[in-house]
C-alpha cells in the first residue's frame, strides 16, 4: 500500500517545531519562558526553530517590555495556523487510510 504524504509539510517534521505550533494555535501568544518551560528544550534549541518559523513568516514575534523586563511573545500568523492544520488534517488522513 503506498501512503500519500504531499500533504506533509517539511516545516513541521521536527518535534520542536511541531510542539510549538500546538502551543501556539490553541493560545493567542505565548513568551519565549513559557515555551521553553513547555516544551523541555534548551534557550538555544528553542531560538533557532523560533527563527526557522519565523523566517517563514509562519510565526510573528512580538517584542515588549514588562516593567524594565524585556518579553518575547510568539504568535501564529494566518499562514502559519493554515498550514499547520494542513499537516494535521494530512496526518488524520494518513491515519484513517490504514
Amino acid at each position: 500500500m503506498k501512503i500519500d504524504i504531499s500533504g506533509l509539510s517539511k516545516f513541521f517534521e521536527n518535534r520542536i517545531r511541531l510542539g510549538i505550533m500546538s502551543i501556539l494555535i490553541v493560545n493567542d501568544s505565548y513568551d519565549f519562558n513559557s515555551l521553553k518551560s513547555a516544551l523541555g528544550v534548551t534557550d538555544g534549541n528553542l531560538a533557532s526553530h523560533l527563527r526557522a518559523l519565523e523566517e517563514n513568516s509562519l510565526i510573528r514575534v512580538n517584542k515588549k517590555f514588562i516593567g524594565k523586563k524585556p518579553n518575547t511573545s510568539y504568535s501564529a500568523t494566518e499562514d502559519g495556523e493554515r498550514l499547520f492544520r494542513n499537516h494535521l488534517k494530512a496526518l488524520e488522513e494518513i491515519i484513517r487510510s490504514r
